[in-house]
Protein backbone atom coordinates (compact mmCIF):
# COMPACT_ATOMS: atom_id res chain seq x y z
CA UNK A 1 0.00 0.00 0.00
CA UNK A 2 1.41 3.54 -1.11
CA UNK A 3 1.25 6.39 0.62
CA UNK A 4 -1.47 8.86 0.08
CA UNK A 5 -0.36 11.23 -2.83
CA UNK A 6 0.88 14.52 -2.34
CA UNK A 7 0.61 17.60 -4.66
CA UNK A 8 4.11 16.02 -6.46
CA UNK A 9 2.31 13.30 -7.35
CA UNK A 10 -0.85 15.06 -9.41
CA UNK A 11 1.48 15.50 -12.42
CA UNK A 12 2.33 11.79 -12.55
CA UNK A 13 0.00 10.19 -14.37
CA UNK A 14 -0.08 6.29 -12.95
CA UNK A 15 -1.04 4.20 -15.49
CA UNK A 16 -1.96 6.61 -17.72
CA UNK A 17 -4.68 7.83 -15.16
CA UNK A 18 -4.35 10.83 -13.10
CA UNK A 19 -5.47 13.58 -14.87
CA UNK A 20 -4.29 16.85 -13.35
CA UNK A 21 -1.25 17.90 -15.89
CA UNK A 22 -3.00 17.07 -18.80
CA UNK A 23 -6.68 18.31 -17.86
CA UNK A 24 -9.54 20.09 -18.46
CA UNK A 25 -10.59 23.07 -19.81
CA UNK A 26 -10.54 26.93 -18.65
CA UNK A 27 -13.67 29.78 -18.74
CA UNK A 28 -11.83 30.66 -21.58
CA UNK A 29 -11.04 27.48 -23.75
CA UNK A 30 -12.91 27.07 -26.72
CA UNK A 31 -14.03 23.53 -27.66
CA UNK A 32 -11.63 21.59 -29.64
CA UNK A 33 -8.17 23.44 -27.89
CA UNK A 34 -5.58 21.32 -26.98
CA UNK A 35 -5.56 21.52 -22.73
CA UNK A 36 -2.92 23.94 -21.72
CA UNK A 37 -0.12 22.48 -19.03
CA UNK A 38 -0.89 22.13 -15.09
CA UNK A 39 -4.10 23.09 -16.24
CA UNK A 40 -7.01 21.96 -13.70
CA UNK A 41 -9.54 19.84 -14.93
CA UNK A 42 -13.25 22.03 -14.20
CA UNK A 43 -16.28 20.42 -14.72
CA UNK A 44 -19.72 19.95 -13.09
CA UNK A 45 -20.80 16.81 -11.67
CA UNK A 46 -24.46 15.71 -10.01
CA UNK A 47 -24.62 12.57 -7.28
CA UNK A 48 -26.39 11.72 -4.81
CA UNK A 49 -26.19 12.35 -1.39
CA UNK A 50 -26.20 8.60 -0.18
CA UNK A 51 -28.14 9.33 2.69
CA UNK A 52 -24.78 10.26 4.36
CA UNK A 53 -25.68 13.02 7.06
CA UNK A 54 -22.96 15.28 6.22
CA UNK A 55 -23.68 15.55 2.68
CA UNK A 56 -27.70 15.74 3.82
CA UNK A 57 -26.52 18.46 5.93
CA UNK A 58 -23.92 20.54 4.26
CA UNK A 59 -24.62 24.33 3.41
CA UNK A 60 -22.06 23.85 0.21
CA UNK A 61 -20.84 20.61 -0.13
CA UNK A 62 -18.37 22.00 -2.45
CA UNK A 63 -16.58 23.65 0.28
CA UNK A 64 -16.35 20.40 2.53
CA UNK A 65 -12.34 19.66 3.44
CA UNK A 66 -12.39 15.92 1.68
CA UNK A 67 -13.96 17.54 -1.44
CA UNK A 68 -11.23 19.92 -1.18
CA UNK A 69 -8.53 17.40 -0.65
CA UNK A 70 -9.82 15.36 -3.45
CA UNK A 71 -9.25 18.62 -5.99
CA UNK A 72 -6.05 18.97 -4.66
CA UNK A 73 -4.78 15.57 -5.07
CA UNK A 74 -6.08 15.28 -8.71
CA UNK A 75 -6.05 18.99 -9.89
CA UNK A 76 -9.58 19.24 -10.47
CA UNK A 77 -12.18 22.04 -9.91
CA UNK A 78 -15.46 20.48 -9.84
CA UNK A 79 -18.68 21.89 -8.69
CA UNK A 80 -20.62 19.39 -6.95
CA UNK A 81 -24.52 19.32 -7.27
CA UNK A 82 -26.36 16.68 -4.55
CA UNK A 83 -29.25 15.16 -5.01
CA UNK A 84 -30.92 13.79 -1.93
CA UNK A 85 -31.49 10.18 -2.26
CA UNK A 86 -34.77 9.72 -0.40
CA UNK A 87 -36.23 11.43 -3.36
CA UNK A 88 -33.38 10.80 -6.31
CA UNK A 89 -35.53 9.64 -9.19
CA UNK A 90 -37.75 12.28 -9.05
CA UNK A 91 -35.00 14.91 -9.33
CA UNK A 92 -32.96 13.50 -11.56
CA UNK A 93 -35.88 13.94 -13.88
CA UNK A 94 -36.93 17.38 -13.16
CA UNK A 95 -33.12 18.31 -13.98
CA UNK A 96 -33.44 16.18 -17.62
CA UNK A 97 -37.12 18.08 -18.07
CA UNK A 98 -34.87 21.49 -17.07
CA UNK A 99 -31.99 21.00 -19.37
CA UNK A 100 -29.86 21.61 -16.70
CA UNK A 101 -27.61 19.21 -17.32
CA UNK A 102 -24.18 19.36 -15.73
CA UNK A 103 -20.81 17.87 -17.44
CA UNK A 104 -21.34 14.31 -15.29
CA UNK A 105 -24.05 12.39 -14.05
CA UNK A 106 -24.14 9.91 -11.23
CA UNK A 107 -26.96 7.42 -11.45
CA UNK A 108 -28.17 4.73 -8.86
CA UNK A 109 -28.21 1.91 -11.38
CA UNK A 110 -27.22 1.50 -15.03
CA UNK A 111 -28.07 3.69 -18.33
CA UNK A 112 -31.76 2.84 -18.61
CA UNK A 113 -32.83 2.60 -15.18
CA UNK A 114 -36.44 5.10 -14.03
CA UNK A 115 -33.89 7.75 -12.97
CA UNK A 116 -32.27 8.38 -16.09
CA UNK A 117 -35.73 9.17 -17.82
CA UNK A 118 -34.79 7.95 -21.42
CA UNK A 119 -31.59 10.35 -21.17
CA UNK A 120 -29.18 8.18 -22.83
CA UNK A 121 -31.90 6.61 -25.52
CA UNK A 122 -32.30 10.24 -26.65
CA UNK A 123 -28.54 11.07 -27.10
CA UNK A 124 -27.92 13.11 -24.04
CA UNK A 125 -24.60 11.63 -23.06
CA UNK A 126 -21.74 10.60 -25.21
CA UNK A 127 -21.01 6.80 -26.18
CA UNK A 128 -17.60 6.18 -24.30
CA UNK A 129 -16.23 2.83 -25.86
CA UNK A 130 -13.34 4.84 -27.98
CA UNK A 131 -12.29 6.86 -24.65
CA UNK A 132 -12.46 3.94 -22.59
CA UNK A 133 -10.39 1.68 -24.92
CA UNK A 134 -7.28 4.28 -25.34
CA UNK A 135 -7.33 6.78 -22.01
CA UNK A 136 -8.88 3.57 -19.20
CA UNK A 137 -7.67 0.32 -19.66
CA UNK A 138 -7.33 -0.39 -16.13
CA UNK A 139 -11.59 0.04 -15.85
CA UNK A 140 -11.62 -1.71 -19.07
CA UNK A 141 -10.09 -5.16 -17.83
CA UNK A 142 -11.11 -4.74 -13.69
CA UNK A 143 -15.06 -3.64 -14.60
CA UNK A 144 -16.75 -7.19 -14.96
CA UNK A 145 -18.40 -8.00 -18.28
CA UNK A 146 -22.33 -7.62 -17.08
CA UNK A 147 -21.62 -4.30 -14.85
CA UNK A 148 -20.43 -2.83 -18.38
CA UNK A 149 -23.99 -4.51 -20.18
CA UNK A 150 -26.17 -2.88 -17.36
CA UNK A 151 -24.27 0.74 -18.48
CA UNK A 152 -24.51 -0.11 -21.97
CA UNK A 153 -27.24 0.92 -25.07
CA UNK A 154 -27.59 -0.17 -28.28
CA UNK A 155 -23.90 -1.83 -28.42
CA UNK A 156 -22.27 0.83 -26.86
CA UNK A 157 -21.26 1.83 -23.32
CA UNK A 158 -22.32 4.92 -22.15
CA UNK A 159 -21.52 4.96 -18.42
CA UNK A 160 -18.40 3.92 -16.02
CA UNK A 161 -19.61 1.82 -13.17
CA UNK A 162 -19.15 1.07 -9.68
CA UNK A 163 -19.27 -2.33 -9.96
CA UNK A 164 -19.97 -5.18 -7.38
CA UNK A 165 -17.79 -8.69 -7.34
CA UNK A 166 -20.56 -10.18 -5.23
CA UNK A 167 -23.89 -9.75 -6.42
CA UNK A 168 -25.59 -11.14 -2.41
CA UNK A 169 -24.70 -8.78 -0.31
CA UNK A 170 -27.80 -7.42 1.71
CA UNK A 171 -27.95 -9.49 5.36
CA UNK A 172 -29.86 -9.82 8.31
CA UNK A 173 -28.55 -7.73 11.38
CA UNK A 174 -29.75 -8.76 14.91
CA UNK A 175 -28.81 -7.39 18.65
CA UNK A 176 -26.84 -10.40 19.58
CA UNK A 177 -26.69 -9.31 23.46
CA UNK A 178 -30.81 -8.64 23.26
CA UNK A 179 -30.94 -12.45 21.47
CA UNK A 180 -29.03 -13.80 24.17
CA UNK A 181 -31.27 -12.32 27.10
CA UNK A 182 -34.22 -13.83 25.56
CA UNK A 183 -32.19 -17.74 25.98
CA UNK A 184 -32.92 -18.53 22.15
CA UNK A 185 -31.06 -19.71 19.17
CA UNK A 186 -30.75 -17.64 16.28
CA UNK A 187 -34.13 -17.83 14.27
CA UNK A 188 -33.49 -20.71 11.31
CA UNK A 189 -37.45 -20.35 10.09
CA UNK A 190 -39.71 -17.27 9.76
CA UNK A 191 -42.07 -19.18 13.12
CA UNK A 192 -38.24 -19.37 15.00
CA UNK A 193 -37.92 -15.53 13.78
CA UNK A 194 -41.63 -14.65 14.83
CA UNK A 195 -40.75 -16.17 18.47
CA UNK A 196 -37.27 -14.39 18.80
CA UNK A 197 -39.41 -10.93 18.28
CA UNK A 198 -41.63 -11.91 20.93
CA UNK A 199 -39.24 -12.84 23.35
CA UNK A 200 -37.37 -9.14 22.21
CA UNK A 201 -40.62 -7.30 22.77
CA UNK A 202 -41.28 -8.86 26.72
CA UNK A 203 -37.42 -7.60 27.06
CA UNK A 204 -38.77 -4.07 26.63
CA UNK A 205 -36.98 -3.85 22.64
CA UNK A 206 -39.52 -0.81 21.44
CA UNK A 207 -39.18 -2.22 17.32
CA UNK A 208 -37.88 -6.40 17.66
CA UNK A 209 -37.59 -5.98 13.68
CA UNK A 210 -37.20 -2.24 11.91
CA UNK A 211 -39.18 -2.34 9.39
CA UNK A 212 -39.11 0.71 6.77
CA UNK A 213 -41.23 2.68 3.81
CA UNK A 214 -41.87 0.21 0.97
CA UNK A 215 -40.09 -2.60 2.43
CA UNK A 216 -36.95 -1.02 1.76
CA UNK A 217 -34.18 -2.94 3.54
CA UNK A 218 -37.17 -4.54 5.57
CA UNK A 219 -38.02 -7.59 2.88
CA UNK A 220 -35.96 -10.27 5.19
CA UNK A 221 -40.32 -11.65 5.27
CA UNK A 222 -40.50 -11.53 1.52
CA UNK A 223 -37.32 -13.11 0.69
CA UNK A 224 -38.39 -15.91 3.21
CA UNK A 225 -40.93 -16.68 0.60
CA UNK A 226 -39.11 -15.83 -2.28
CA UNK A 227 -41.88 -13.24 -3.47
CA UNK A 228 -39.94 -10.24 -3.42
CA UNK A 229 -41.94 -7.77 -5.72
CA UNK A 230 -39.73 -5.75 -7.14
CA UNK A 231 -38.54 -9.31 -9.15
CA UNK A 232 -39.87 -11.27 -11.88
CA UNK A 233 -38.94 -15.17 -12.72
CA UNK A 234 -40.31 -17.56 -15.51
CA UNK A 235 -43.38 -19.57 -14.55
CA UNK A 236 -44.03 -22.03 -17.45
CA UNK A 237 -44.22 -20.50 -20.69
CA UNK A 238 -43.86 -16.64 -19.32
CA UNK A 239 -41.67 -14.48 -16.87
CA UNK A 240 -44.00 -12.63 -14.26
CA UNK A 241 -43.68 -10.77 -11.29
CA UNK A 242 -42.41 -13.21 -8.34
CA UNK A 243 -45.74 -11.18 -6.40
CA UNK A 244 -47.85 -13.86 -9.26
CA UNK A 245 -47.60 -16.63 -6.48
CA UNK A 246 -50.42 -16.05 -4.13
CA UNK A 247 -49.96 -18.69 -2.10
CA UNK A 248 -46.85 -17.47 -0.63
CA UNK A 249 -47.13 -13.73 -1.06
CA UNK A 250 -50.74 -14.38 1.17
CA UNK A 251 -48.20 -16.13 4.37
CA UNK A 252 -45.92 -13.45 3.54
CA UNK A 253 -48.03 -11.21 4.64
CA UNK A 254 -50.03 -13.07 7.30
CA UNK A 255 -46.86 -12.86 8.59
CA UNK A 256 -46.24 -9.13 8.25
CA UNK A 257 -50.02 -8.76 9.61
CA UNK A 258 -48.93 -10.73 12.98
CA UNK A 259 -45.54 -9.02 13.06
CA UNK A 260 -47.96 -5.65 13.24
CA UNK A 261 -50.62 -6.90 15.88
CA UNK A 262 -48.49 -8.05 18.24
CA UNK A 263 -46.29 -4.84 17.85
CA UNK A 264 -43.19 -6.81 16.83
CA UNK A 265 -42.55 -3.70 14.26
CA UNK A 266 -43.52 0.32 14.12
CA UNK A 267 -46.96 1.10 13.71
CA UNK A 268 -45.84 3.55 11.20
CA UNK A 269 -43.66 1.24 9.32
CA UNK A 270 -45.29 2.73 5.71
CA UNK A 271 -44.20 6.02 6.49
CA UNK A 272 -40.91 4.92 8.20
CA UNK A 273 -38.09 7.73 6.10
CA UNK A 274 -34.30 5.95 5.77
CA UNK A 275 -33.05 8.88 8.74
CA UNK A 276 -35.82 7.26 11.09
CA UNK A 277 -35.07 4.37 10.09
CA UNK A 278 -31.04 4.21 10.86
CA UNK A 279 -32.20 6.84 14.12
CA UNK A 280 -34.02 3.83 15.64
CA UNK A 281 -31.05 1.63 14.93
CA UNK A 282 -28.40 3.44 15.72
CA UNK A 283 -30.09 4.90 18.97
CA UNK A 284 -30.83 0.76 20.03
CA UNK A 285 -34.59 0.74 19.84
CA UNK A 286 -34.29 -2.33 17.15
CA UNK A 287 -33.24 -5.61 17.89
CA UNK A 288 -33.18 -6.95 14.11
CA UNK A 289 -32.67 -5.11 10.69
CA UNK A 290 -32.04 -5.82 7.24
CA UNK A 291 -28.62 -3.58 5.90
CA UNK A 292 -25.72 -4.06 3.47
CA UNK A 293 -23.93 -6.84 5.10
CA UNK A 294 -20.46 -3.97 5.06
CA UNK A 295 -22.59 -2.06 7.64
CA UNK A 296 -21.52 -4.12 10.63
CA UNK A 297 -19.16 -2.29 11.64
CA UNK A 298 -20.84 1.20 11.76
CA UNK A 299 -23.43 -0.38 13.44
CA UNK A 300 -21.22 -1.99 15.84
CA UNK A 301 -19.69 1.49 16.75
CA UNK A 302 -22.97 3.64 16.79
CA UNK A 303 -24.76 1.78 18.34
CA UNK A 304 -22.38 0.92 21.09
CA UNK A 305 -21.62 4.82 21.53
CA UNK A 306 -25.51 4.88 22.22
CA UNK A 307 -25.50 1.60 24.45
CA UNK A 308 -22.14 0.52 25.45
CA UNK A 309 -23.00 -3.34 26.06
CA UNK A 310 -24.89 -3.91 22.77
CA UNK A 311 -23.45 -6.45 20.66
CA UNK A 312 -24.41 -6.58 16.95
CA UNK A 313 -23.90 -9.67 14.32
CA UNK A 314 -24.85 -11.47 11.11
CA UNK A 315 -27.24 -13.97 11.44
CA UNK A 316 -28.51 -16.40 8.68
CA UNK A 317 -31.82 -15.36 6.99
CA UNK A 318 -35.03 -17.06 8.62
CA UNK A 319 -36.05 -19.87 5.67
CA UNK A 320 -39.55 -20.20 4.14
CA UNK A 321 -41.72 -23.41 3.78
CA UNK A 322 -39.28 -23.92 0.06
CA UNK A 323 -35.90 -23.33 2.02
CA UNK A 324 -35.42 -19.89 0.42
CA UNK A 325 -34.26 -17.19 2.68
CA UNK A 326 -32.47 -13.76 1.89
CA UNK A 327 -32.86 -10.46 0.25
CA UNK A 328 -32.35 -9.55 -3.14
CA UNK A 329 -29.11 -10.44 -5.21
CA UNK A 330 -27.77 -7.37 -6.58
CA UNK A 331 -27.21 -6.27 -10.46
CA UNK A 332 -23.79 -5.80 -11.20
CA UNK A 333 -23.17 -2.77 -10.31
CA UNK A 334 -23.75 0.10 -7.74
CA UNK A 335 -23.83 3.96 -9.18
CA UNK A 336 -22.98 4.72 -12.59
CA UNK A 337 -21.07 7.64 -14.70
CA UNK A 338 -22.42 9.58 -17.83
CA UNK A 339 -20.86 12.21 -19.04
CA UNK A 340 -22.95 14.69 -21.33
CA UNK A 341 -22.85 14.36 -25.26
CA UNK A 342 -22.17 18.64 -25.04
CA UNK A 343 -18.72 18.24 -23.17
CA UNK A 344 -15.79 18.73 -25.86
CA UNK A 345 -13.30 15.52 -26.33
CA UNK A 346 -10.12 16.88 -24.71
CA UNK A 347 -12.29 17.97 -21.81
CA UNK A 348 -13.71 14.17 -21.76
CA UNK A 349 -10.63 12.42 -22.13
CA UNK A 350 -9.57 14.01 -19.17
CA UNK A 351 -12.79 13.43 -16.97
CA UNK A 352 -12.28 9.52 -18.11
CA UNK A 353 -8.38 10.03 -16.73
CA UNK A 354 -10.08 11.54 -13.71
CA UNK A 355 -12.05 8.21 -13.32
CA UNK A 356 -9.24 5.53 -14.36
CA UNK A 357 -7.53 7.33 -11.52
CA UNK A 358 -9.63 5.82 -9.17
CA UNK A 359 -8.46 2.30 -9.40
CA UNK A 360 -4.62 3.12 -8.91
CA UNK A 361 -3.60 2.64 -5.20
CA UNK A 362 -3.04 5.96 -4.50
CA UNK A 363 -6.51 6.61 -4.73
CA UNK A 364 -7.68 3.21 -3.06
CA UNK A 365 -5.34 4.80 0.01
CA UNK A 366 -6.82 8.35 -0.37
CA UNK A 367 -10.65 6.88 -0.35
CA UNK A 368 -9.89 4.18 2.24
CA UNK A 369 -7.71 5.87 5.10
CA UNK A 370 -7.72 9.67 4.68
CA UNK A 371 -4.74 12.24 5.14
CA UNK A 372 -1.28 10.88 6.31
CA UNK A 373 -0.82 11.70 9.35
CA UNK A 374 -4.31 12.74 10.15
CA UNK A 375 -6.41 9.84 10.01
CA UNK A 376 -3.34 7.51 9.37
CA UNK A 377 -0.02 7.07 9.57
CA UNK A 378 2.78 4.47 7.76
CA UNK A 379 5.20 2.79 9.39
CA UNK A 380 7.97 0.36 8.10
CA UNK A 381 5.66 0.38 4.81
CA UNK A 382 2.35 -1.02 6.86
CA UNK A 383 -0.27 1.39 7.50
CA UNK A 384 -1.79 2.36 11.17
CA UNK A 385 -4.92 3.25 10.71
CA UNK A 386 -7.37 5.55 12.83
CA UNK A 387 -10.35 3.93 13.20
CA UNK A 388 -13.32 6.61 13.35
CA UNK A 389 -15.16 6.06 16.63
CA UNK A 390 -17.83 9.09 16.81
CA UNK A 391 -20.95 9.12 15.06
CA UNK A 392 -19.52 12.29 13.41
CA UNK A 393 -16.21 10.64 12.66
CA UNK A 394 -18.33 7.77 10.77
CA UNK A 395 -20.40 10.17 9.20
CA UNK A 396 -17.09 11.78 7.83
CA UNK A 397 -15.36 8.59 6.66
CA UNK A 398 -18.49 7.56 4.95
CA UNK A 399 -18.70 11.02 3.34
CA UNK A 400 -15.37 10.98 1.89
CA UNK A 401 -15.96 6.92 0.71
CA UNK A 402 -18.49 8.70 -1.34
CA UNK A 403 -16.23 10.22 -4.34
CA UNK A 404 -14.45 7.27 -4.52
CA UNK A 405 -16.60 6.82 -7.84
CA UNK A 406 -15.31 3.84 -9.80
CA UNK A 407 -13.87 0.70 -7.74
CA UNK A 408 -15.25 -2.82 -6.46
CA UNK A 409 -18.21 -1.42 -4.42
CA UNK A 410 -18.91 -5.13 -2.72
CA UNK A 411 -16.34 -4.02 0.59
CA UNK A 412 -12.99 -2.61 0.70
CA UNK A 413 -11.10 -5.71 1.72
CA UNK A 414 -7.79 -3.86 2.16
CA UNK A 415 -9.42 -1.31 4.83
CA UNK A 416 -11.79 -4.25 6.36
CA UNK A 417 -9.05 -6.45 7.23
CA UNK A 418 -7.33 -3.89 9.35
CA UNK A 419 -9.56 -4.28 11.86
CA UNK A 420 -11.55 -7.04 13.87
CA UNK A 421 -15.35 -5.38 13.16
CA UNK A 422 -13.78 -5.28 9.45
CA UNK A 423 -12.49 -9.47 9.42
CA UNK A 424 -16.30 -10.62 11.18
CA UNK A 425 -17.76 -8.70 8.05
CA UNK A 426 -15.63 -10.49 5.58
CA UNK A 427 -16.01 -14.02 7.41
CA UNK A 428 -20.27 -13.33 7.48
CA UNK A 429 -19.80 -12.13 3.54
CA UNK A 430 -18.06 -15.17 2.50
CA UNK A 431 -19.91 -18.14 5.00
CA UNK A 432 -23.43 -16.42 5.37
CA UNK A 433 -24.08 -13.84 2.91
CA UNK A 434 -22.78 -15.73 -0.20
CA UNK A 435 -24.87 -18.15 0.62
CA UNK A 436 -28.31 -16.51 0.68
CA UNK A 437 -29.67 -14.07 -1.89
CA UNK A 438 -32.60 -14.53 -4.47
CA UNK A 439 -32.34 -13.75 -8.33
CA UNK A 440 -34.54 -12.27 -10.88
CA UNK A 441 -34.80 -11.88 -14.40
CA UNK A 442 -33.59 -8.27 -15.41
CA UNK A 443 -33.92 -6.83 -18.06
CA UNK A 444 -30.95 -4.35 -19.46
CA UNK A 445 -32.57 -2.09 -21.02
CA UNK A 446 -35.59 -1.65 -18.88
CA UNK A 447 -39.19 -2.82 -20.48
CA UNK A 448 -40.48 -0.42 -22.36
CA UNK A 449 -43.55 -0.67 -20.39
CA UNK A 450 -42.63 0.00 -17.25
CA UNK A 451 -42.27 4.16 -18.39
CA UNK A 452 -45.89 3.45 -19.83
CA UNK A 453 -47.34 2.17 -17.17
CA UNK A 454 -45.17 3.54 -13.96
CA UNK A 455 -47.49 2.34 -10.84
CA UNK A 456 -47.38 -0.73 -12.32
CA UNK A 457 -43.69 -0.96 -12.63
CA UNK A 458 -41.09 -2.08 -9.89
CA UNK A 459 -40.12 1.46 -8.13
CA UNK A 460 -36.40 0.36 -8.10
CA UNK A 461 -34.30 -3.27 -7.65
CA UNK A 462 -35.52 -4.11 -4.49
CA UNK A 463 -38.92 -2.09 -4.40
CA UNK A 464 -42.01 -3.21 -6.00
CA UNK A 465 -44.76 -1.32 -8.07
CA UNK A 466 -46.64 1.11 -6.23
CA UNK A 467 -49.31 -0.40 -7.03
CA UNK A 468 -48.59 -3.67 -5.28
CA UNK A 469 -46.83 -2.20 -2.44
CA UNK A 470 -50.30 0.13 -1.70
CA UNK A 471 -51.95 -3.20 -1.25
CA UNK A 472 -49.73 -4.96 0.43
CA UNK A 473 -49.67 -1.97 3.21
CA UNK A 474 -53.60 -2.07 3.56
CA UNK A 475 -53.66 -5.59 4.04
CA UNK A 476 -50.68 -5.71 6.78
CA UNK A 477 -53.28 -2.87 7.86
CA UNK A 478 -55.80 -4.56 8.23
CA UNK A 479 -57.78 -2.19 5.62
CA UNK A 480 -58.47 -4.56 2.72
CA UNK A 481 -58.41 -9.14 3.27
CA UNK A 482 -55.35 -11.03 2.65
CA UNK A 483 -57.26 -13.29 0.93
CA UNK A 484 -58.37 -10.74 -1.60
CA UNK A 485 -54.47 -11.42 -3.29
CA UNK A 486 -55.96 -12.89 -6.36
CA UNK A 487 -57.84 -9.45 -7.07
CA UNK A 488 -55.08 -7.47 -6.71
CA UNK A 489 -53.27 -9.71 -9.52
CA UNK A 490 -55.44 -9.27 -11.57
CA UNK A 491 -56.17 -5.58 -11.09
CA UNK A 492 -52.20 -5.06 -11.98
CA UNK A 493 -52.75 -7.28 -15.03
CA UNK A 494 -55.20 -4.42 -15.96
CA UNK A 495 -53.00 -1.72 -15.54
CA UNK A 496 -50.40 -2.32 -17.77
CA UNK A 497 -49.34 -5.82 -15.92
CA UNK A 498 -50.66 -7.73 -19.21
CA UNK A 499 -48.41 -6.12 -21.26
CA UNK A 500 -45.44 -6.16 -18.72
CA UNK A 501 -45.87 -9.37 -18.58
CA UNK A 502 -45.74 -9.60 -22.78
CA UNK A 503 -42.89 -7.93 -23.49
CA UNK A 504 -40.78 -9.40 -20.29
CA UNK A 505 -41.54 -12.75 -22.03
CA UNK A 506 -40.41 -11.82 -25.87
CA UNK A 507 -37.94 -10.52 -24.28
CA UNK A 508 -36.78 -13.45 -22.25
CA UNK A 509 -37.49 -15.89 -25.32
CA UNK A 510 -35.57 -13.76 -28.00
CA UNK A 511 -32.41 -13.14 -25.17
CA UNK A 512 -32.51 -9.71 -25.73
CA UNK A 513 -30.82 -7.48 -23.00
CA UNK A 514 -31.70 -10.29 -20.61
CA UNK A 515 -29.63 -11.05 -17.09
CA UNK A 516 -30.93 -14.22 -15.28
CA UNK A 517 -29.45 -14.20 -11.93
CA UNK A 518 -29.38 -17.42 -10.23
CA UNK A 519 -31.79 -18.46 -6.79
CA UNK A 520 -29.26 -19.34 -3.95
CA UNK A 521 -31.11 -21.65 -2.08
Amino acid sequence: MKKAIGLVLACVLTAGALVGCSGGTAADRKPGDQPKPNEKLKFTMSMTTSGNKVAEKSADINQEKWVKKLEEITNTDITFRMLPLKDFDQKMSLMFAAGDIPDVVQNIGGATTKGMSGSVESGVFMPLDDLLKQYAPTLMKLVPKEAWQETSYGGKIYGIPAWMSTPSRRALFVRSDLLAKTGLPAPKTVDDFLNVMRAMKKLGVENPYQLRENFKYSDTILGSYDVIPSQFEVKGDQVVPKFFDADNIMKALQAYKTMFDEGLIPKDFASISITDYSKNIEGGKAGMWSANAQGLNNYRTKIQSAIPDAKVDIIASPRGPENFGGHILYSSINTSYYINSKVPKEKAIQIVKFFEWMTTPEAETYFSFGIEGETYTVDGGKINFKQPATPDEIDQDGFRGMFWFVHDAAYNKAREELTQNGRDMIKSMETIVAKEGLGSVRFVPQLESFAKYPDTAPQGDDVGPKLIIDHMVKMIYGKEPISDWPKVIEEYKSKGGNEIVKEATERYKKGNGVIVANNRS
